[in-house]
């Protein structure tokens, strides 16, 4: 695939988007990924590796929905995640994936529930479909393993029944969410950070 224009827009706003992620210490050392479509049957992400805070627009790829590279470079190893979301929600234009203290502690201290549930925050209006803080949103939390393959089946069949599901947990790892545009994206994930931070706080005063 060609890098005209459009690659390096995106490029650069992704870049952007890591650079304020890493200052808000959500993206440690090379950790996370993130993409953005590039037409209805690929998208840019980021390239195995990379320091998500110094991210240059050279430091991305193209893959089909397959995850399958279209352009120079090695594909991050969980590219899988990224596309099966695409493929999933034809809507979907941005998905972002952080490493953040918070996401990563609380995604361990629920494992055993398989879920953590967000109830009653005034953030949760964040989310589409949702105008009322009354109700409780789940996010899920699915084992850390090497085969992502296997992982991206697991989470797409779970979207499939529960396609209203704004971001998922890996335990021990960190958070996957994604939205219709980057700036949507970014949104969701500051609300999520926000909710699991409380709740992370929550339980620490109960203690």
């Amino acid at each position: 695939m060609r890098k005209n224009k459009a690659f390096f827009d995106k490029a650069i706003a992704l870049a952007a988007a890591g650079a304020d992620l890493y200052q808000r210490g959500w993206v440690p050392a090379t950790s996370g990924n993130f993409s953005l479509r590039l037409d209805d049957g690929s998208a840019l992400l980021t390239a195995s590796g990379k320091h998500k805070g110094q991210l240059a627009p050279t430091d991305f790829i193209a893959v089909d929905l397959d995850g399958q590279p279209l352009s120079d470079g090695k594909p991050s190893a969980e590219t899988l995640l990224h596309t099966r979301l695409y493929r999933r929600f034809p809507s979907v234009g941005a998905v972002l994936h952080c490493h953040s203290p918070d996401a990563t502690l609380i995604s361990r201290l629920h494992a055993q529930s398989g879920y953590i549930a967000l109830r009653d925050y005034e953030l949760l209006k964040a989310f589409p479909g949702i105008d009322s803080h009354d109700c409780a949103v789940n996010i899920p939390i699915f084992a850390n393993t090497q085969d992502i393959a296997a992982l991206a089946i697991e989470v797409d069949e779970y979207l499939a029944e529960r396609p209203d599901c704004p971001g998922y947990l890996i335990q021990g790892h960190g958070l996957y969410c994604w939205g219709n545009t980057l700036e949507d994206c970014m949104r969701n994930l500051e609300a999520l950070e926000f909710m699991l931070h409380c709740e992370l706080e929550m339980q620490r005063l109960k203690r």
